[in-house]
């Protein structure tokens, strides 16, 4: 099934088996917050991550991965001029970095920072919620704390907008995610309501997305492929769990099982 130019399902299933052939080292500059959720979500997926933050070792740490992670979930000034130092070198070896801008819009400090980081580093993708792309396009009213609300009928306006101005890939997730590039756009329905329910699942979603980019040139084709399998994980997962603690716990087991095939049989993606 072909669902966009240059995507198929074949191909995603592909993608997750490189992701586990090549084990590629994902380096997350992330929050405490979810720091443990995230690096679980990595290695159960394939990945390897590593999670250093100090600006005395970022550019070194870098240098041997496959992916970045920029995460400003809890930003201070000299986290954000640390993730300047780690994108910069990224970008000077061809290492795809990946922003994920969370709490977009939430305070001046904190939107003034993720543009500098737009503006310095270049991104080849930015993963975040509904309400936090359209906050990094002058939406306004669309963020709260750390959660967003947006009508759907704008966010691959939004997403797209986004994508030409920083000429990266946007992902914008939500009950339905929009992934796109500035021009082609897919909307992807597969979910459960519980990843609402626990912190951190939004930087998870974005940690299998930067594995996906360590291993496959175009970030939009990526980016679908990560957020089909962080979906239709959590759709498996929600069917075994008995809340959202239990959850958190099947989510991490059904990336760890999952297939192409899985992926190819429960796909609901269409043209955004």
């Amino acid at each position: 099934m072909i669902f966009a130019a240059t995507i198929s399902l074949e191909r995603i299933g592909a993608l997750l088996s490189r992701i586990r052939e090549q084990r590629p080292l994902v380096h997350h500059i992330t929050n405490p917050v979810t720091a443990g959720d995230v690096a679980n979500i990595t290695l159960a997926l394939g990945a390897a991550p590593v999670m250093a933050r100090a600006a005395e070792e970022v550019e070194e740490v870098v240098a041997q991965a496959g992916a970045l992670v920029l995460n400003t979930g809890t930003l201070t000034a000299s986290a954000a001029d640390a993730m300047v130092r780690a994108g910069r070198r990224a970008n000077a070896l061809d290492i795809p970095v990946v922003l994920d801008p969370v709490g977009a819009g939430t305070s001046s400090f904190r939107s003034s920072q993720i543009h500098r980081l737009l503006g310095e580093v270049r991104c080849a993708g930015v993963r975040g919620n509904a309400g936090e792309v359209a906050a990094l396009t002058g939406s306004s009213g669309a963020v709260r704390g750390v959660d967003a609300t947006a009508e759907a009928r704008d966010v691959a306006d939004r997403a797209r907008e986004l994508a030409r101005r920083s000429g990266a890939m946007v992902a914008a997730t939500g009950a339905e995610d929009v992934v796109t590039d500035g021009t082609a756009a897919v909307r992807i329905s597969n979910g459960h309501p519980l990843l609402a329910r626990i912190t951190g699942s939004g930087c998870m979603a974005t940690a299998v997305v930067a594995a996906a980019v360590a291993v496959e040139a175009d970030p939009f084709a990526a980016a679908v492929m990560g957020l089909l399998c962080f979906e239709i994980a959590a759709e498996l997962a929600a069917a075994r769990a008995g809340g959202p603690g239990t959850f958190r716990a099947e989510l991490i087991d059904a990336i760890a099982a999952l297939d192409g095939a899985a992926v190819a049989r429960r796909a609901r993606v269409a043209p955004a």
